[in-house]
Parts: C-alpha cells; sequence; structure tokens
C-alpha cells in the first residue's frame, strides 16, 4: 500500500544489463518506463515523485536509498500503481528482500560523480552542501517540536554501514498534523504499522529500533533523493533542518552546473574527516566543513542475479 494515496500496489525488481541503471516501469500502463533520474523530477513535497508524458511514480526516496545503501546500480523496478510500497516506513524491507535475491558484479566498472568544488543551497535556517571528498559521507541535523528536539548524525557510506545503522529507520508523523494532511489527499495509507506516531505525551507506538532514529530516515530520504543523480557520489554532504525540497535542489543545482563535478571511475575512500577528529555529526553541521580524503577498493558494478 503507498503511503500517501492508500492505493494497493504490488512491486518486483528485476535485472537490468549495466549502465541501465534505476527504471520503475508501469506496468498497470502497457509498461511505461520513467528513469529514476532528476530531469524527471515531478514534486517534491511530503515525498519525492518521478513523472514523464504525464505518467507518474511516487515516493521513491526508501527503495532509492536502499539501492544506494547497498550498491544496486542497475534494476528495473516493475509497479502496478502510482505508489511505492510503504511497506514499514523504512527501507529495511527492501534490502532485505534484495540481499535474499542476491546481488551480481557486472563487468563495467561503476561511475561516480565526483563533487569538485563546494555548492550549498539554503533557505532561511534550512541548509543543505555538498563539498569535495574521495568516499561518501553524510552529516545531518534536525530540529523538531517535542517528543524529538535536536538529533544529528552523521554516516560514512564508504564504509558498508548503511544496512547496519539506517536502513531500519522509519518515517514519522505528528498527529495533531494527521487531518490537515489527509485533507490534502496525503498520508491515506499511513498506520502505526508503517508510520511512527508523535504526540504531545511522546511517542504513541514506540519502541524506537534506534535512539536517534529521526535523523537516520531523514538521512535514509536524502541518499535517496540523491541517488537522482543517476550516479553514486563521491563527496561530502552536510545537511541542517533540510528535507526533500532541500535535497532535490541540490540535485538540481549539481545537475546544471557540469563545473561542479566530474564523472570517474576511480573510488578511494577511507574514514571522514569527523571521525578522524572525534567530532560530533553536530559540530560538523555547525563547522560546514568537508571531508579529507582516504582509501577503499574500487568496486565493481552491481545488479540482480
Amino acid at each position: 500500500m503507498g503511503l500517501h494515496s492508500g492505493a494497493p500496489v504490488h512491486l518486483r525488481i528485476l535485472p537490468a544489463v549495466a549502465g541501465t541503471g534505476i527504471v520503475f516501469r508501469r506496468v498497470d500502463l502497457d509498461g511505461f518506463e520513467i528513469e529514476a533520474i532528476g530531469r524527471n523530477v515531478a514534486k517534491v513535497s511530503y515525498a519525492t515523485s518521478l513523472q514523464k508524458k504525464g505518467v507518474l511514480i511516487s515516493t521513491t526516496e526508501h527503495l532509492l536509498s536502499a539501492f544506494i545503501g547497498i550498491g544496486l546500480d542497475n534494476a528495473v523496478v516493475e509497479l502496478d500503481n502510482l505508489e511505492l510500497p510503504i511497506l514499514d516506513g523504512s527501507a529495511q524491507p527492501f534490502v532485505e528482500m534484495i540481499l535474499k535475491a542476491g546481488l551480481k558484479q557486472q563487468r563495467k566498472r561503476r561511475s561516480y560523480l565526483k563533487i569538485l568544488r563546494e555548492t550549498e543551497v539554503r533557505d532561511g535556517n534550512k541548509f543543505i552542501a555538498a563539498y569535495p571528498a574521495n568516499g561518501y559521507s553524510v552529516a545531518y541535523k534536525i530540529n523538531f517540536d517535542f517528543p524529538i528536539g535536536e538529533q544529528s548524525f552523521e554516516i560514512d557510506l564508504s564504509r558498508d554501514l548503511y544496512h547496519k545503522e539506517l536502513a531500519a529507520a522509519r518515517t514519522f508523523g505528528f498527529l495533531h498534523e494527521e487531518q490537515a494532511m489527509k485533507n490534502m489527499g496525503l498520508i491515506r495509507g499511513a498506520s502505526e504499522e508503517n508510520v511512527i506516531v508523535l504526540t504531545g505525551d511522546g511517542i504513541k507506538n514506540g519502541p524506537l529500533r534506534f535512539d536517534d532514529e529521526f535523523v537516520r530516515h531523514k538521512i535514509l530520504d536524502l541518499i535517496g533523493d540523491l541517488a537522482l543523480l543517476g550516479k553514486q557520489i563521491l563527496g561530502r554532504i552536510v545537511a541542517d533542518r533540510a528535507g526533500h525540497a532541500m535535497h532535490i535542489a541540490l540535485v538540481s543545482r549539481l545537475l546544471k552546473d557540469r563545473s561542479l563535478w566530474e564523472e570517474t571511475t576511480e573510488s578511494s575512500t577511507a574514514a571522514t574527516e569527523s571521525l578522524l577528529t572525534g567530532e560530533s555529526a553536530e559540530e560538523v553541521v555547525n563547522r560546514e566543513i568537508h571531508g579529507q580524503p582516504g582509501q577503499s577498493p574500487v568496486i565493481g558494478r552491481s545488479g540482480l542475479p
């Protein structure tokens, strides 16, 4: 079931040849295909949607995040409705489904989008930026009303930590906003089975999977949105109170200015600066710094067998 549409949906992930990237296929519309790339972004509010020639694919971020997190570059995603299933509100079910099927290394080397110059997007007190680095890391800070408050988290995605540290983090929402969102045609498929429900008294349907599950989920969303660059990133992403709209604004900024990045098949990464210096994610966000290079192996493109 889709989180916002409430519509039933079936989804299947198929293998694809090297160089395909991620393609969504609407089997209910004669197999119409929409590539998961920035030029097909339709609208961004409480979720990210793609559109091509009037055909819509909605709430793509969790699945795309899972693909980046486990290193899956090429796949065809078939679905029979307009919105991807929300499942338990995290990327964990997608990750487990893909790993159960297995990954196959392909002959073509993975192509990365390497950040060459810093670029920042600001909107009031919201901020997101990309900085040069040889690995892929994210530092994120959020500030919500009780019971969330301020949270910050940082992860080095070059160290294969996605499955352990991010995949299980679920989406969340405030109960007092429920009716207003439904009046907007949103969260028709939401329930305590797929959303962490927050009230004035605390968390209605605990326990949490992580003490800081909320900020971890924001990073999960960010990774999925940045997947619309069409390539895995070599760079450091820093965000403060950003959301889908700002994530996509960064994608658009990068795609419009080719001088900000280069395409490369070389990847050499290690721990980011904040880990080396013992800084917290909050300190990194506050300083708006970029990471430092290190070493890690070159990984070939992967696809489902």
